[in-house]
């Protein structure tokens, strides 16, 4: 599945799964501009990769790493960055991936237990400003150059379940709800334009944070007992790049447009491994929550 002479942008790619998805896109040849706030955080623990040693292991698997120092809660800093992307590349941009996530920096504040009223309002801004605005943020100035350039693109929104049922707390489902219309609402306006917008929905899965968490035992007695459990049969924070070159590879991915997709469904789909060569199963909770879903006839 080559990707050679596609460019891709993937935010909130220092580590985590945005890591994996810009690590497998490199492998399959892609040019991979990769976002994060200071490519020097956290440079001392080994746990957490850096931005630019990001970048050079997306270049030593085969494709071209770039890194590209972005605060995704400043407008005129995403702007500038597909600004470059326009500049370096005669106005070619084959792929969005909306990945940055600042809840993804703050686990403990998300597992704390606490309901919404008894928290302060501006965790609100802590989940969805690097979350859900910033996805839309980048999707404008990606759409301006999918739109223009006239060769079509994709755009992949990383979500969850969250966004039909309660998960962590009501500003994250609120958020993740809010992702999965935007994914919804662009895909209709970008459907002339042969422009494909997608939400995955990764399942539990093997990021830095989370195998920080289990092994100094953060884990907030009601999560502790399920999650030591379930994170050894997590997916890899690469498993979500698998799928996204599926995607990419698909001739028929438009039809997709507009929808959510669990990792693990689209795993089965496309008939993918892990790359420990697992196969993920799907969260019987999720499988069930599908079944139960009314869809709704789209108009897309």
């Amino acid at each position: 599945m080559s990707l050679h002479g596609k460019v891709a942008v993937v935010t909130g790619a220092s580590r985590g799964i945005g890591r994996g998805i810009a690590l497998q896109l490199g492998e399959a040849g892609a040019k991979v501009y990769i976002t994060g706030r200071d490519h020097k955080s956290r440079k001392n623990d080994p746990r957490f990769p850096t931005l630019e040693r990001t970048a050079e292991e997306i270049t030593k698997r085969g494709g071209k790493g770039i890194p590209v120092v972005v605060d995704h809660s400043d407008n005129a800093q995403v702007k500038k960055l597909f600004e470059k992307v326009a500049n370096e590349n005669n106005g070619q941009l084959d792929i969005l991936v909306n990945n940055a996530f600042s809840g993804a920096d703050s686990g403990e504040a998300l597992l704390n237990s606490k309901k919404f009223w008894e928290d302060e309002p501006e965790i609100w801004d802590l989940v969805n400003n690097v979350g859900l605005r910033s996805h839309y943020v980048a999707s404008v100035y990606a759409a301006r150059l999918f739109v223009k350039h006239g060769h079509g693109g994709l755009i992949v929104n990383t979500s969850s379940q969250a966004a039909k049922q309660y998960a962590i707390s009501v500003a994250n489902g609120v958020g993740k709800a809010g992702v999965d219309r935007l994914t919804v609402d662009t895909a209709l306006e970008l459907k002339p334009h042969n422009v494909t917008v997608i939400s995955i929905w990764p399942g539990l899965t093997k990021t830095e944070y989370m195998q920080k968490i289990v092994e100094e035992d953060m884990i907030p007695p009601p999560f502790k007992d399920f999650l030591k459990l379930s994170m050894q049969n997590a997916e890899s924070s690469e498993y979500a790049g698998k799928c996204i070159i599926a995607l990419i590879t698909d001739s028929n991915v438009s039809s997709k447009t507009g929808k959510s997709f669990p990792t693990a469904l689209l795993g089965k789909e496309y008939g993918l491994k892990d790359i420990d060569g697992r196969e993920i199963n799907m969260d019987p909770a999720i499988e069930k929550l599908l079944e139960n879903l009314v869809v709704e006839k789209s108009t897309l």
